[in-house]
């Protein structure tokens, strides 16, 4: 039975689908492509099937498997690999080259260089260890050299911490991993199953089971968390903010 074509567009969808399906069918199987790579088996890990590749990566990619179309690894258009024809026509594969590099140099793989701007609705999950922004869960990038180790960017919402961020303000965010290093008095985003993204001081509560969550703005009454309620700690290092 023939192949439906829209099928197979969908299955081959992204940069990390198209890989797979090379790595599997002519590019020697996975062991020898992670070899000749230097990628990770995590490259084929089904939960990140949409997730971005970066250019570095693709390029290696390339530049070991030189009969490889780079537009079609990148934009999924025309054949998979080069005829025998065009890889004796140097003009053509020049052309060809200078197709890839500019979807290299364009592609939002690029950006993963910077910090990702999400929503608030977005990072619901991050304290989950398999946590991945989504590429369609990505407002924008920002490429900031003093803001280092930083997961994701955040616009504030409310004046729940006025006057030390207002509505607005976009903060760059650290992923806390054991609750051990979580440091006291300092603005954090918190994740929680009852009450959804908050942006709080965290302080140390009476009660063991609970943190002290603290607003800047005096209007607003602090109050207790049940750890249990938490499914994700990030600590805020730094802010972006238009006067």
């Amino acid at each position: 039975m023939q192949e439906n074509s829209e099928e197979k567009s969908n299955f081959l969808d992204t940069v990390r689908k198209r890989i797979i399906y090379f790595a599997d069918t002519v590019g020697g199987g996975r062991t020898l492509f992670m070899e000749v790579t230097g990628m990770k088996k995590g490259i084929f890990d089904p939960k990140d099937i949409d997730r971005a590749v970066g250019s570095d990566k693709i390029a290696k990619i390339l530049d070991f498997y030189q009969n490889l179309r780079g537009r079609w690894l990148l934009l999924g258009e025309g054949e998979m690999l080069y005829s025998e024809q065009e890889e004796k026509n140097s003009n053509f594969l020049a052309s060809e080259s200078a197709v890839a590099y500019e979807a290299i140099k364009t592609t939002p793989d690029k950006l993963k260089k910077g910090i990702p701007l999400v929503t608030l609705e977005a990072i619901g999950g991050f304290g989950n260890m398999e946590f991945a922004i989504k590429e369609q869960d990505i407002q924008s990038f920002y490429e900031i050299p003093d803001f280092i180790n930083t997961d994701f960017m955040i616009r504030v919402k409310g004046s729940s911490m006025y006057p030390k961020y207002n509505s607005g303000d976009v903060v760059a965010c650290r992923i806390i991993r054991e609750s051990q290093f979580i440091q006291w008095n300092k603005v954090h985003v918190i994740a929680t199953t009852e009450q959804g993204i908050l942006i709080k001081r965290l302080k140390k509560s009476s009660n063991e089971d609970y943190y002290l969550a603290v607003s800047d703005n005096k209007d607003y009454e602090p109050f207790e968390i049940p750890k249990t309620e938490i499914t994700g700690l990030a600590i805020v290092i730094g802010v972006v903010r238009l006067e």
